[in-house]
């Protein structure tokens, strides 16, 4: 009897760290491992946006486009000052994959007109936040300081139309309903046909808004100031987004003659139609 109940000590030793080993599986749990918490809990990092490059600023905007947006290069008859017009001038900049802008500025016989295009390439440096995402928010930024009214009722199909959704100047807007009228070429002050919108609803549809048919996201502001002399500036702004890419458009003119308006219609109207092609440009 006492040869059976005796057990050497190597072999309680073995059988304790057998049980040890199996222990843990037998009764659910799991065995002590630094990799154990980890599993299935590692956050994916953000994707990077579409875009990793920039187009060319100053060779963004073609010849036949900066004709319609500033006539004055077409009154130039300097060959070297005209190409030189054309050219624009490069905005400052570091990093041309990250943020590339040109300006132009050419007087004429009855305005001087501005213009400039600014491309951001936006990049998130946190790993939880896309390059898209980060995108939209600059932009919405942007956006809410614009301060734009409220759509118009009776206007929501006004901002579909690239040709037809021009915009009425936001902050001084009041002032152009009074002696000025309907500033969008002064058609205001004449009758209105039966059946055709009135200058109530014209300047409904050229009011600051969001545009629904450019790029993910974007917006036109129009805003009516005083300029150096009694003539008024007009400067016409449009922003929108695609991808992780934000656009601003800025086009001013100022008459020359005295109490001149800049037609409100006909800015949007180049302006749009540049955003178009600057959005074709991103994804061509």
């Amino acid at each position: 009897m006492q040869r059976k109940a005796y057990v050497p000590g190597a072999a309680v030793l073995l059988a304790a760290l057998l049980a040890g080993c199996t222990g843990a599986s037998d009764d659910g749990g799991s065995p002590i491992d630094s990799k154990g918490g980890d599993t299935g809990t590692t956050a994916v990092a953000a994707q990077p946006g579409k875009y990793r490059t920039l187009p060319e600023a100053c060779g963004a905007v073609d010849h036949d486009t900066l004709d319609a947006l500033l006539p004055g290069i077409g009154q130039l008859t300097d060959a070297a000052q005209q190409e030189q017009a054309y050219e624009g001038e490069a905005a400052l900049t570091y990093d041309t994959d990250r943020r590339d802008g040109c300006s132009w500025k050419v007087e004429s016989a009855s305005a001087t007109d501005h213009l400039s295009v600014d491309f951001e390439r936006v990049v998130s440096y946190d790993n939880t936040v896309s390059d898209d995402n980060k995108a939209e928010e600059l932009y919405s930024t942007q956006e809410t300081a614009a301060d734009l009214p409220e759509p118009a009722a009776t206007g929501s199909d006004a901002s579909s139309s690239p040709g037809g959704d021009a915009g009425t100047p936001s902050g001084d807007a009041g002032s152009n309903d009074g002696g000025e009228g309907n500033d969008s070429g002064g058609s205001g002050s004449e009758p209105t046909p039966s059946g055709s919108a009135s200058p109530t609803q014209t300047s409904a549809a050229l009011q600051p808004r969001v545009l629904d048919d450019l790029a993910d996201q974007a917006f036109l502001n129009d805003k009516l100031s005083a300029g150096s002399s009694t003539a008024r500036q007009r400067t016409v702004t449009v922003v929108f987004r695609t991808s992780n890419v934000i656009v601003t458009i800025e086009y001013a003119e100022q008459p020359t003659a005295s109490g001149g308006v800049p037609d409100s219609e006909e800015m949007q109207d180049r302006a749009r139609k540049l955003a178009d092609v600057l959005a074709g440009k991103l994804d061509g």
